[in-house]
């Protein structure tokens, strides 16, 4: 693998990987801003599951010079020499992984050093100064707290302390991060009413849309081939398939609906696939590449938002809600409550708590597609969210107070 140095001449050479969503509303993207150069310090990995970090940090590297800090790579060698890799993404996100050896997994304290020397290094070497820190993980902190920054924003998409295997640590740094940050975004508005609490200017950003994208489900779209020979009705879900997912819901409604076949999309992860409720008309596809789901929805007859209620969920936002609707498709979500207000209060979304009301409402939905007030107030709600506008309005929030502080 190559150095620091030689990475980023690398990464300037290549080109965007080939799964670039390609839609209208992102390269529409034409609001144009002077902010620093944003370095972004992440849990997911870009090229997982195309998400609210990706939709927002490709639109900011539209304007300006973005880095995406992953978790490290660790290596099965010993002996392989710490290193940086740079890996180039939509419209030039520059995907920053350390690459380390095996034996500093079981040393979180000597690995977060190792990191922070490279990342210093990397600092230095590509002359990021006065730039934006952009968090999603308040544990990235350890790796980079020595770093300085005209503006720290933590952009608080999910309750991470709430998910399986959170490190114990997690809330302790979430502390650490509120009293270094300057601005606190949060995905929902749930989870605003909780960080307000904890931090003196707090503001939400529900999950939006990209309503181009997923409105080529209302069009001829071609059949993907492994749902083709399932048969109708179709209630699907798209998503990752982790603690969230309410699977003795999904295994109650498959045995007692033989008759409707459930298409589940997305990767399995932090739970033991054999505890999947497996029945005959239960279809469990994998994940799928962002470009696909269009395709995929197209030839459901109900959307599903599948979740359980436990602590996991409590403050979740779900992206798939307007995404859902904006393909056209009725939906009928468990009481999330950044899904019943404003989708389930407006009579946008069915809501049920349990299987037997979860499947009466699946009925009601089957027969929504020829509602056409239904249709009209959910394309009017949507007309008001979008990706870009979220976008758009988190700059302006950043460069009030940008001049703010330079004031």
């Amino acid at each position: 693998m190559p150095s620091t140095t030689a990475a980023g001449a690398a990464a300037r050479a290549s080109q965007p990987t080939s799964t670039d969503p390609q839609t209208t509303e992102q390269s529409s993207t034409t609001a144009t801003t002077t902010l620093p150069d944003l370095v972004c310090f992440a849990h997911l990995h870009w090229d997982f599951v195309w998400q609210r970090p990706q939709h927002l940090l490709s639109r900011f590297a539209q304007q300006g010079r973005v880095f995406y800090v992953e978790e490290p790579f660790y290596h099965a060698d010993d002996l392989i020499e710490p290193h940086l890799e740079i890996k180039e993404r939509q419209h030039g996100v520059k995907v920053v992984v350390a690459h380390l050896p095996q034996r500093l997994r079981a040393d979180e304290a000597a690995a977060d050093e190792v990191q922070a020397a490279l990342l210093t290094q990397f600092f230095q070497e590509n002359n990021i100064t006065g730039n934006v820190a952009w968090y999603y993980t308040p544990m990235a902190l350890a790796k980079s707290r020595h770093l300085e920054a005209a503006l720290t924003v933590y952009d608080c998409m999910d309750e991470l302390a709430a998910f399986k295997f959170a490190p114990p640590v997690l809330r302790e740094r979430e502390q650490e991060l509120f009293k270094k940050a300057d601005l606190v975004f949060t995905g929902g508005h749930t989870l605003y009413e909780s960080k307000s609490l904890q931090h003196h200017d707090v503001h939400p950003f529900p999950s939006s849309i990209d309503k181009d994208h997923f409105g080529q489900a209302r069009q001829h779209m071609a059949e993907p081939a492994d749902q083709a020979g399932i048969p109708s009705p179709r209630v699907g879900f798209f998503g990752v398939v982790d603690e969230r997912l309410d699977i003795e819901l999904l295994g109650q409604l498959a045995a007692a609906y033989p008759q409707w076949q459930f298409v589940i999309i997305g990767p399995v992860v932090k739970i033991d696939p054999a505890l999947l409720p497996r029945h005959q008309n239960i279809h469990y596809l994998g994940g799928k590449d962002y470009k696909e789901l269009p395709s995929y929805l197209r030839g459901w007859d109900v959307a599903t938002l599948l979740f359980a209620d436990n602590e996991s969920t409590k403050f979740i936002s779900p992206t798939k809600t307007p995404e859902y609707l904006a393909a056209g498709k009725p939906v009928v979500s468990t009481p999330i409550r950044d899904v019943v207000r404003p989708y389930g209060d407006l009579g946008l979304v069915h809501i049920a708590s349990n299987a037997e009301d979860f499947g009466k409402a699946i009925e009601r939905a089957l027969e929504q597609t020829s509602d056409e007030d239904w249709r009209q107030r959910t394309d009017e709600y949507l007309e008001t969210i979008s990706w870009d506008l979220t976008w758009q309005q988190m700059v302006d929030v950043m460069k009030q107070r940008l001049t703010t502080r330079t004031a």
